[in-house]
């Protein structure tokens, strides 16, 4: 892949989190996503890159826009897969909560895991705790894991969970354990990738959500030199065949780093759209909007956090070709 492109998907994540963040608060979560949707469907076609989505908003006739199958691009350059969440927290802008994100990933194509629409069950952690959890472990022994790797008390470690019913046992178990847990209302690719920066106070993300934000969050670990295994979760006959028609003949099975996303080569890019312990959120004064993002690249492992201000007035429609 050209280098060039992370940069240029920094436009794009910034597009959609300026579109979305307008909606924040108002209690219009799919206003807010079919924003971040279209703004990024806009700057994609100015991207020099041959691109095909294989994590987006649905099937070709259920999203309008970045559904699965879709090209982006200019037609001209790399060929890759691409991943997009245009708003990873559709309820959280709705409400006015903390880390939102707008957010994407690309690898070479045929390296990212065309994961179906259902349910995986997932462990991150950051660069110092790689190879040291289990899927398959016990809840204490993953959090010894992380606390020894980490030169931590298991007292110290912070656990991140998303705060569903379906959770309540692993709770149970964390807080069994004596681990501490931050839970978070919606934004499990958010949790994953704090798991890789300290100043978050998180260490480890424990349960189940979406499948293709699994595939999202992997390419940000693995830009990040962290790791997140995963097991997916159909639940009834349906998806059960969903994941055979992907080759998954056992659903049961781990999928590790490099299942999720093949190669030494991914970037991966999100912005913030409302604030967290990771990116601030936009802000918007008259006719200038600040965003904040992060940007990564697996094969150099470079980390950039980029300041934007942006001109509303000469660039209304957050794009110019």
């Amino acid at each position: 892949m050209e280098r060039s492109l992370s940069m240029e998907l920094v436009r794009v994540t910034e597009a959609a989190a300026l579109a979305s963040s307008r909606w924040m608060g108002l209690g219009k979560k799919d206003e807010a996503d079919g924003a971040a949707t279209e703004a990024m469907r806009d700057v994609f076609d100015t991207i020099p890159m041959k691109g095909t989505v294989v994590i987006g908003e649905g099937e070709m006739d259920e999203a309008p826009m970045l559904y699965i199958g879709e090209k982006l691009g200019t037609g001209f350059g790399p060929r890759v897969d691409v991943a997009v969440d245009p708003l990873e927290g559709t309820n959280i802008v709705a409400s006015g909560g903390w880390n939102a994100l707008a957010v994407l990933a690309i690898a070479d194509h045929g390296n990212l895991l065309h994961a179906p629409d259902m349910y995986m069950e997932k462990i991150a952690v950051g660069p110092e705790a790689v190879g040291k959890i289990d899927i398959n472990a016990s809840v204490y022994d993953n959090l010894m894991a992380v606390a020894n790797a980490k030169g931590k008390n298991i007292n110290d470690v912070v656990a991140t969970v998303l705060n569903r019913p379906r959770h309540e046992k692993l709770i149970e178990e964390i807080r069994a354990a004596g681990a501490r847990i931050k839970l978070i209302n919606d934004g499990d690719v958010a949790g994953a990738i704090n798991t890789a920066f300290d100043h978050t106070g998180v260490d480890i993300l424990f349960g189940s959500g979406g499948a293709p934000e699994g595939v999202i969050a992997a390419v940000a670990l693995k830009c990040l030199g962290g790791e997140l295994q995963g097991k997916l979760l159909p639940q009834n006959d349906q998806e059960l065949e969903r994941c055979i028609k992907m080759g998954i003949k056992d659903p049961h099975q781990v999928l590790y780093m490099d299942d999720l996303v093949k190669g030494d080569d991914a970037i991966f890019a999100a912005t913030g759209v409302t604030d967290g312990e990771l990116l601030k959120g936009v802000q918007l004064k008259g006719d200038i909007g600040t965003t904040q993002s992060l940007v990564m690249r697996a094969k150099s492992g470079t980390v950039r956090f980029v300041d934007g201000r942006h001109s509303l007035n000469k660039k209304p429609n957050l794009v110019i070709k």
